[in-house]
């Protein structure tokens, strides 16, 4: 069952982990870059330390993302984790390959 559970989630686009997972592999990845989705009343409720803020709901994201080094590995976050996960997908579309998605959000930390 959690096979399938799993195969729901699978993407081509990004990787999908829970809080733990996501953060010893940010830890392990020299070129990590936390990006934080969310908006900056939800940053000034705190954020992971060294993360780079850009709104996804903001009309220039796709934009403002896309002048990023796309050869990075970026640690996509967002409050609940569906934002990230579209953030994600909308990078992957603009050329980044390396993209780890926070299951469940900054609220799973």
């Amino acid at each position: 069952m959690l096979d399938l559970f799993k195969s729901l989630f699978k993407n081509d686009a990004y990787e999908n982990l829970d809080a733990p997972a996501f953060l010893a592999k940010m830890k392990a990845t020299p070129e990590a870059v936390p990006l934080d989705v969310r908006t900056s009343a939800e940053v000034a409720d705190g954020k992971i330390e060294g993360a780079v803020n850009l709104d996804f709901y903001d009309p220039m994201f796709a934009e403002q993302v896309g002048k990023l080094d796309k050869g990075k590995t970026y640690f996509v976050y967002c409050r609940g984790g569906v934002r990230s996960a579209n953030a994600c997908r909308t990078m992957h579309g603009l050329g980044f390959e390396k993209l780890v998605n926070l299951a469940g959000g900054y609220l799973s930390i």
